[in-house]
């Protein structure tokens, strides 16, 4: 596959419980994690067999130096990736409830990431990029905010589809009011926007998807893409609505499935070069949602995210053992 994925954001350490149904001041032993949903996704399509490179700035500390190895493991290109020694790599500890949802404590006052900045972007991270990704936690008032807008304005430039998953965390935003409105402003660059049922009322102020679609598409987005965990997916375009079903699984830990999802949406996306959204055809749109949903439903399943992450024969033998 020639065309390759270039994402910007975070890449952080994830700090997974070993027991569940605990909250975090009562935990008492911790599993590290590769993780940040950035590098999760360029992780899903290098892992597939796509090309992914990833944009950041990690600590030159040990979590910084463990991310790298990860990454790379995973055929991730490290190769735009900055280290500093100035900031710290940014942690998260996680808890898990009896069903595996997270709650997040994020350590991210010295962040690497939030320091990386127009000046560190080479424009020919670009050459070979059909898609560009991103999401919200790196947008908060910062040097990597200016450098998310720039590389999105490099990409519209050269024709480059952009793609948004807002992927809240308001736990990292003092105001809301400030999250909602950089959401909103980011939303405009996207051709292809994926929100979960968990966002949708707080970013367009409904729970109704068939309304929110509509102010969702008013503007430049082509390809709407809405997550409801257990209860499916569904995909809106400008004259198409597709429908799966989620997969019934055991669920271990839902750390990183929203991620892999459109990792293995965008990694179809690439491996098919079509990159006109509009003329996809229902059958293309339902092939893609089902690979997605198999893959998130698959992540389900085990601990953790970026070390986690499956090549196209752990998913097919996935794909065998539900039959």
């Amino acid at each position: 596959m020639k065309d390759a994925l270039c994402v910007i954001g975070e890449a952080l350490i994830d700090f997974i419980p070993q027991k569940k149904n605990c909250r975090l001041k009562d935990v008492i032993t911790f599993e590290k994690a590769a993780g940040g949903a950035p590098a999760n996704v360029a992780g899903t399509v290098a892992k597939l067999g796509g090309k992914a490179k990833l944009l950041t700035k990690l600590g030159q500390d040990p979590f910084g130096d463990y991310l790298l190895s990860c990454m790379e493991q995973q055929n991730i290109d490290t190769s735009y990736i900055k280290q500093t020694s100035q900031y710290d790599t940014s942690l998260a500890f996680v808890s898990l409830d009896a069903q595996g949802n997270r709650d997040f404590k994020f350590y991210r006052k010295t962040a690497a990431d939030l320091a990386f900045e127009i000046d560190d972007i080479d424009e020919n991270c670009l050459n070979d990029v059909k898609v560009v990704h991103f999401c919200s936690v790196d947008l908060v008032p910062s040097a990597m905010k200016e450098a998310h807008r720039h590389l999105i304005e490099l990409a519209k430039q050269k024709g480059i589809l952009i793609s948004f998953d807002p992927n809240l965390r308001f736990s990292l935003w003092e105001d809301h009011a400030l999250l909602k409105a950089t959401v909103k402003e980011f939303m405009k660059y996207a051709d292809i926007i994926k929100i979960s049922d968990e966002e949708l009322n707080f970013i367009c102020d409904t729970d109704d998807v068939m309304i929110a679609q509509k102010q969702i598409m008013k503007g430049n987005c082509q390809l709407f893409i809405y997550t409801k965990g257990a209860k499916g997916a569904e995909i809106f375009t400008r004259d198409q609505h597709i429908k799966q079903d989620a997969l019934k699984v055991k669920v271990i830990d839902t750390t990183g499935a929203g991620d892999t999802f459109t990792g293995a949406f965008l990694y179809k996306l690439l491996e098919n070069g079509e990159y006109d959204l509009l003329s996809l055809s229902k059958e293309k749109l339902q092939e893609y949602l089902w690979f997605a949903t198999v893959y998130a439903a698959y992540m389900t399943t085990v601990k953790g995210a970026l070390a986690s992450l499956a090549g196209h024969d752990t998913i097919e033998e996935f794909i065998n053992n539900l039959k």
